[in-house]
Protein backbone atom coordinates (compact mmCIF):
# COMPACT_ATOMS: atom_id res chain seq x y z
CA UNK A 1 0.00 0.00 0.00
CA UNK A 2 1.63 3.17 -1.37
CA UNK A 3 2.01 6.41 1.24
CA UNK A 4 -1.53 8.17 -0.10
CA UNK A 5 -3.31 5.14 0.62
CA UNK A 6 -2.37 5.32 4.07
CA UNK A 7 -2.85 8.39 4.05
CA UNK A 8 -6.33 8.30 3.03
CA UNK A 9 -6.99 5.33 5.09
CA UNK A 10 -5.76 7.23 8.41
CA UNK A 11 -7.65 10.48 7.48
CA UNK A 12 -10.68 8.01 7.26
CA UNK A 13 -10.34 5.97 10.39
CA UNK A 14 -9.47 9.00 12.34
CA UNK A 15 -12.68 10.99 10.86
CA UNK A 16 -15.35 8.16 12.23
CA UNK A 17 -13.54 7.72 15.85
CA UNK A 18 -12.66 11.56 16.48
CA UNK A 19 -15.93 12.05 14.64
CA UNK A 20 -17.50 9.45 17.26
CA UNK A 21 -15.83 11.68 19.91
CA UNK A 22 -16.98 15.06 18.48
CA UNK A 23 -20.45 14.13 18.64
CA UNK A 24 -20.83 12.85 22.03
CA UNK A 25 -19.00 16.10 23.19
CA UNK A 26 -21.44 18.35 21.76
CA UNK A 27 -24.17 16.75 22.67
CA UNK A 28 -23.72 15.96 26.09
CA UNK A 29 -24.96 18.83 27.83
CA UNK A 30 -28.79 18.22 26.00
CA UNK A 31 -29.12 14.35 26.69
CA UNK A 32 -33.15 14.40 27.54
CA UNK A 33 -33.89 17.47 25.75
CA UNK A 34 -36.36 17.40 23.26
CA UNK A 35 -35.33 19.36 20.02
CA UNK A 36 -37.63 22.18 20.86
CA UNK A 37 -35.91 23.00 24.17
CA UNK A 38 -32.52 22.70 22.01
CA UNK A 39 -33.81 25.36 19.91
CA UNK A 40 -35.11 27.72 22.51
CA UNK A 41 -31.95 27.67 24.34
CA UNK A 42 -29.19 27.51 21.73
CA UNK A 43 -30.46 27.98 18.22
CA UNK A 44 -28.51 25.54 16.60
CA UNK A 45 -26.54 23.63 18.79
CA UNK A 46 -22.95 23.91 17.02
CA UNK A 47 -20.68 24.47 19.86
CA UNK A 48 -18.53 22.46 22.22
CA UNK A 49 -20.22 24.36 25.63
CA UNK A 50 -19.00 21.94 28.30
CA UNK A 51 -15.82 22.47 29.73
CA UNK A 52 -12.98 20.55 28.52
CA UNK A 53 -14.66 18.73 25.69
CA UNK A 54 -15.48 15.57 28.13
CA UNK A 55 -16.58 12.45 26.60
CA UNK A 56 -18.80 10.02 27.78
CA UNK A 57 -19.73 5.48 27.71
CA UNK A 58 -20.43 6.22 24.17
CA UNK A 59 -16.41 7.30 23.77
CA UNK A 60 -14.91 5.15 26.30
CA UNK A 61 -16.15 1.84 25.53
CA UNK A 62 -15.28 3.15 21.53
CA UNK A 63 -11.41 3.29 23.37
CA UNK A 64 -12.12 -0.49 24.08
CA UNK A 65 -13.02 -1.71 20.94
CA UNK A 66 -9.72 0.44 19.40
CA UNK A 67 -7.40 -1.07 21.93
CA UNK A 68 -8.64 -4.30 21.18
CA UNK A 69 -7.93 -3.96 17.40
CA UNK A 70 -4.44 -2.53 18.22
CA UNK A 71 -3.62 -5.51 20.24
CA UNK A 72 -4.88 -7.95 18.67
CA UNK A 73 -4.72 -7.47 15.39
CA UNK A 74 -8.39 -8.18 14.74
CA UNK A 75 -11.04 -7.73 17.36
CA UNK A 76 -11.92 -10.22 20.21
CA UNK A 77 -14.65 -10.40 22.30
CA UNK A 78 -12.89 -11.82 25.59
CA UNK A 79 -9.99 -9.38 25.13
CA UNK A 80 -12.32 -6.31 24.51
CA UNK A 81 -14.19 -7.43 27.33
CA UNK A 82 -11.81 -6.90 29.61
CA UNK A 83 -11.04 -3.61 27.97
CA UNK A 84 -14.36 -2.38 28.89
CA UNK A 85 -13.76 -3.34 31.97
CA UNK A 86 -11.21 -2.09 32.58
CA UNK A 87 -11.50 1.59 31.55
CA UNK A 88 -15.13 1.55 32.91
CA UNK A 89 -15.81 4.79 34.63
CA UNK A 90 -19.10 4.93 36.22
CA UNK A 91 -19.61 8.85 36.45
CA UNK A 92 -19.21 8.66 32.13
CA UNK A 93 -23.46 8.53 32.34
CA UNK A 94 -23.33 4.61 31.81
CA UNK A 95 -26.47 3.02 31.41
CA UNK A 96 -28.02 1.27 34.88
CA UNK A 97 -27.47 -2.65 33.43
CA UNK A 98 -23.94 -2.00 32.46
CA UNK A 99 -22.77 -1.74 36.04
CA UNK A 100 -23.80 -5.42 36.50
CA UNK A 101 -22.61 -6.63 32.92
CA UNK A 102 -19.06 -4.81 34.17
CA UNK A 103 -19.05 -6.90 37.74
CA UNK A 104 -19.82 -9.75 35.56
CA UNK A 105 -16.68 -9.27 33.66
CA UNK A 106 -14.61 -8.72 36.77
CA UNK A 107 -15.30 -12.02 38.58
CA UNK A 108 -14.10 -13.64 35.42
CA UNK A 109 -17.70 -14.66 33.56
CA UNK A 110 -16.60 -15.40 30.09
CA UNK A 111 -17.75 -12.57 27.97
CA UNK A 112 -20.80 -14.29 26.03
CA UNK A 113 -22.23 -15.10 29.65
CA UNK A 114 -22.18 -11.72 30.79
CA UNK A 115 -24.76 -9.37 28.41
CA UNK A 116 -28.32 -8.63 29.26
CA UNK A 117 -31.63 -8.67 27.13
CA UNK A 118 -31.32 -5.23 26.00
CA UNK A 119 -32.88 -3.47 22.94
CA UNK A 120 -30.48 -0.15 23.56
CA UNK A 121 -27.99 1.72 21.16
CA UNK A 122 -25.21 0.74 23.78
CA UNK A 123 -23.46 -1.58 21.23
CA UNK A 124 -24.10 0.65 18.10
CA UNK A 125 -22.86 3.90 19.90
CA UNK A 126 -19.13 2.51 20.16
CA UNK A 127 -19.12 0.28 16.90
CA UNK A 128 -16.94 3.28 14.95
CA UNK A 129 -13.38 0.77 14.89
CA UNK A 130 -15.28 -2.42 13.87
CA UNK A 131 -16.98 -0.49 10.75
CA UNK A 132 -13.39 1.43 10.04
CA UNK A 133 -11.29 -1.83 10.39
CA UNK A 134 -13.62 -4.21 8.53
CA UNK A 135 -14.61 -1.72 5.79
CA UNK A 136 -13.91 -3.94 2.36
CA UNK A 137 -16.29 -6.19 3.72
CA UNK A 138 -19.48 -5.77 5.07
CA UNK A 139 -20.40 -9.87 5.90
CA UNK A 140 -16.81 -9.35 8.07
CA UNK A 141 -18.57 -5.93 9.67
CA UNK A 142 -21.78 -7.79 10.25
CA UNK A 143 -19.80 -10.66 12.05
CA UNK A 144 -17.77 -8.33 14.34
CA UNK A 145 -20.52 -6.18 14.71
CA UNK A 146 -22.47 -8.91 16.46
CA UNK A 147 -19.73 -10.29 18.59
CA UNK A 148 -18.67 -6.56 19.97
CA UNK A 149 -22.42 -6.13 20.56
CA UNK A 150 -23.17 -9.17 22.46
CA UNK A 151 -20.98 -8.49 25.45
CA UNK A 152 -23.46 -6.59 26.66
CA UNK A 153 -26.63 -7.13 24.15
CA UNK A 154 -28.08 -10.13 23.42
CA UNK A 155 -32.00 -8.50 22.09
CA UNK A 156 -32.04 -8.75 18.37
CA UNK A 157 -33.04 -4.93 18.42
CA UNK A 158 -29.76 -4.29 20.15
CA UNK A 159 -27.85 -6.41 17.98
CA UNK A 160 -29.57 -5.33 14.77
CA UNK A 161 -28.57 -1.54 15.75
CA UNK A 162 -24.87 -2.21 16.24
CA UNK A 163 -24.68 -4.10 12.98
CA UNK A 164 -27.04 -1.13 11.43
CA UNK A 165 -24.66 1.48 12.55
CA UNK A 166 -21.40 -0.80 11.68
CA UNK A 167 -22.80 -1.02 8.60
CA UNK A 168 -23.01 2.82 7.47
CA UNK A 169 -19.55 3.58 8.94
CA UNK A 170 -17.87 0.75 6.56
CA UNK A 171 -19.82 1.70 3.57
CA UNK A 172 -19.12 5.59 4.10
CA UNK A 173 -15.36 4.57 4.13
CA UNK A 174 -15.72 2.04 0.97
CA UNK A 175 -17.93 5.20 -1.06
CA UNK A 176 -15.51 8.24 0.56
CA UNK A 177 -12.22 5.45 -0.99
CA UNK A 178 -13.88 5.09 -4.04
CA UNK A 179 -14.99 8.43 -4.80
CA UNK A 180 -18.72 7.48 -5.73
CA UNK A 181 -21.03 9.73 -4.41
CA UNK A 182 -23.96 8.52 -1.60
CA UNK A 183 -27.33 7.87 -3.30
CA UNK A 184 -29.31 7.58 0.49
CA UNK A 185 -32.21 5.03 -0.78
CA UNK A 186 -29.27 2.50 -2.27
CA UNK A 187 -27.19 3.45 1.42
CA UNK A 188 -30.19 2.70 3.30
CA UNK A 189 -30.73 -0.56 1.03
CA UNK A 190 -27.33 -1.96 1.91
CA UNK A 191 -27.75 -1.56 5.52
CA UNK A 192 -31.23 -3.54 5.87
CA UNK A 193 -29.60 -6.11 3.91
CA UNK A 194 -27.75 -6.93 6.80
CA UNK A 195 -30.29 -6.37 9.27
CA UNK A 196 -33.73 -7.72 8.25
CA UNK A 197 -32.53 -11.85 9.09
CA UNK A 198 -31.55 -10.06 12.41
CA UNK A 199 -34.82 -8.09 13.27
CA UNK A 200 -37.23 -7.01 10.81
CA UNK A 201 -38.63 -4.38 13.05
CA UNK A 202 -35.34 -2.61 12.74
CA UNK A 203 -35.50 -2.63 9.37
CA UNK A 204 -38.81 -1.46 8.95
CA UNK A 205 -38.08 1.72 11.20
CA UNK A 206 -34.88 2.46 9.00
CA UNK A 207 -36.87 2.73 5.90
CA UNK A 208 -39.12 5.60 7.25
CA UNK A 209 -36.08 7.87 6.94
CA UNK A 210 -36.41 7.46 2.74
CA UNK A 211 -39.63 9.74 3.14
CA UNK A 212 -37.85 12.61 4.36
CA UNK A 213 -37.30 14.98 1.80
CA UNK A 214 -34.24 17.15 2.00
CA UNK A 215 -34.93 21.03 3.37
CA UNK A 216 -33.67 23.37 5.63
CA UNK A 217 -32.16 22.04 8.96
CA UNK A 218 -35.40 22.65 10.65
CA UNK A 219 -37.27 21.38 8.71
CA UNK A 220 -35.52 18.39 8.75
CA UNK A 221 -35.14 18.08 12.60
CA UNK A 222 -38.85 18.28 12.42
CA UNK A 223 -39.52 15.24 10.17
CA UNK A 224 -36.93 13.13 12.27
CA UNK A 225 -38.38 14.11 15.39
CA UNK A 226 -41.43 13.46 14.30
CA UNK A 227 -40.49 9.65 13.03
CA UNK A 228 -38.64 8.62 16.21
CA UNK A 229 -38.60 9.00 19.41
CA UNK A 230 -35.11 9.38 19.79
CA UNK A 231 -34.50 7.43 23.08
CA UNK A 232 -31.81 5.26 23.97
CA UNK A 233 -33.50 2.44 21.91
CA UNK A 234 -32.09 1.07 19.18
CA UNK A 235 -34.78 1.30 16.84
CA UNK A 236 -35.48 4.62 17.79
CA UNK A 237 -31.59 6.75 17.46
CA UNK A 238 -29.32 4.60 15.45
CA UNK A 239 -31.98 5.11 12.44
CA UNK A 240 -32.08 9.08 13.28
CA UNK A 241 -28.12 9.13 13.34
CA UNK A 242 -28.21 7.25 9.98
CA UNK A 243 -30.30 9.83 8.81
CA UNK A 244 -28.22 12.69 9.74
CA UNK A 245 -25.51 11.46 7.43
CA UNK A 246 -27.76 10.78 4.50
CA UNK A 247 -29.81 13.96 4.69
CA UNK A 248 -26.92 16.44 4.95
CA UNK A 249 -23.81 17.48 3.08
CA UNK A 250 -21.09 17.89 5.16
CA UNK A 251 -19.92 16.59 8.62
CA UNK A 252 -20.79 19.88 10.08
CA UNK A 253 -24.25 19.56 8.90
CA UNK A 254 -24.38 15.84 9.96
CA UNK A 255 -23.27 16.23 13.66
CA UNK A 256 -25.44 19.40 14.14
CA UNK A 257 -28.23 18.20 12.80
CA UNK A 258 -27.74 15.01 14.78
CA UNK A 259 -27.42 16.95 18.29
CA UNK A 260 -29.85 19.00 17.93
CA UNK A 261 -32.66 16.13 17.24
CA UNK A 262 -33.33 15.89 20.91
CA UNK A 263 -33.54 12.65 22.95
CA UNK A 264 -30.70 10.75 23.50
CA UNK A 265 -28.20 13.50 22.06
CA UNK A 266 -24.67 12.52 22.89
CA UNK A 267 -25.37 8.52 21.46
CA UNK A 268 -27.21 10.17 18.29
CA UNK A 269 -23.95 12.79 17.87
CA UNK A 270 -21.67 9.91 18.28
CA UNK A 271 -23.28 7.52 15.55
CA UNK A 272 -23.90 10.47 13.23
CA UNK A 273 -20.28 11.75 13.53
CA UNK A 274 -18.80 8.14 13.14
CA UNK A 275 -20.31 7.66 9.94
CA UNK A 276 -19.60 11.31 8.59
CA UNK A 277 -16.39 11.04 9.41
CA UNK A 278 -15.65 7.88 7.98
CA UNK A 279 -17.15 9.78 4.62
CA UNK A 280 -15.99 13.30 4.83
CA UNK A 281 -12.66 11.98 7.06
CA UNK A 282 -10.64 14.20 9.60
CA UNK A 283 -9.99 16.96 7.41
CA UNK A 284 -13.44 18.24 7.61
CA UNK A 285 -14.40 17.94 11.71
CA UNK A 286 -13.90 21.55 12.47
CA UNK A 287 -10.72 22.74 14.42
CA UNK A 288 -12.88 24.26 16.90
CA UNK A 289 -14.99 21.02 17.78
CA UNK A 290 -11.29 19.39 18.10
CA UNK A 291 -9.32 21.47 20.30
CA UNK A 292 -11.45 21.89 22.94
CA UNK A 293 -11.75 17.55 23.09
CA UNK A 294 -10.62 15.78 26.57
CA UNK A 295 -7.17 15.03 26.01
CA UNK A 296 -6.21 13.32 28.97
CA UNK A 297 -4.51 9.64 29.39
CA UNK A 298 -7.04 8.43 27.51
CA UNK A 299 -8.24 11.18 25.49
CA UNK A 300 -7.84 13.03 21.84
CA UNK A 301 -4.24 12.07 21.41
CA UNK A 302 -4.81 8.70 22.66
CA UNK A 303 -7.22 7.70 20.06
CA UNK A 304 -5.29 9.32 17.64
CA UNK A 305 -2.27 7.01 18.67
CA UNK A 306 -4.48 4.28 18.52
CA UNK A 307 -5.62 4.51 15.24
CA UNK A 308 -2.49 4.93 13.84
CA UNK A 309 -1.27 2.24 15.08
CA UNK A 310 -4.42 -0.05 13.68
CA UNK A 311 -3.60 1.75 10.25
CA UNK A 312 -0.01 0.81 10.30
CA UNK A 313 -1.46 -2.84 10.56
CA UNK A 314 -3.92 -2.45 8.01
CA UNK A 315 -1.33 -1.16 5.71
CA UNK A 316 1.14 -4.17 6.15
Amino acid sequence: MGDSDKNQLLDRFLGSTLGTFVGDALGEPVEGWPHRAIYSRFGLLDTIIRGKGRYTDDTQMMIGILETLAEKGGFDPAVCARRFEHNFDPTRGYGRRIFGVMERIGLGIPWDQVGTDSFGNGGAMRIAPIGCFYYADLEAIKANAILSARITHIHPEGLAGAVAQATAVGLAFQYSLSGEPVKPEKFLDSITAHTTAIDKRFSQALDRIKSIPRGSMLEVIEAVAGRYSLNLRAIESVPAAIGAFVLTDSFQEAVVLAVNLGGDTDTIGAMAGAIAGAYYGYSQIPEEWLSPLENGEKGRDYVIDCVSRIVSLLSN
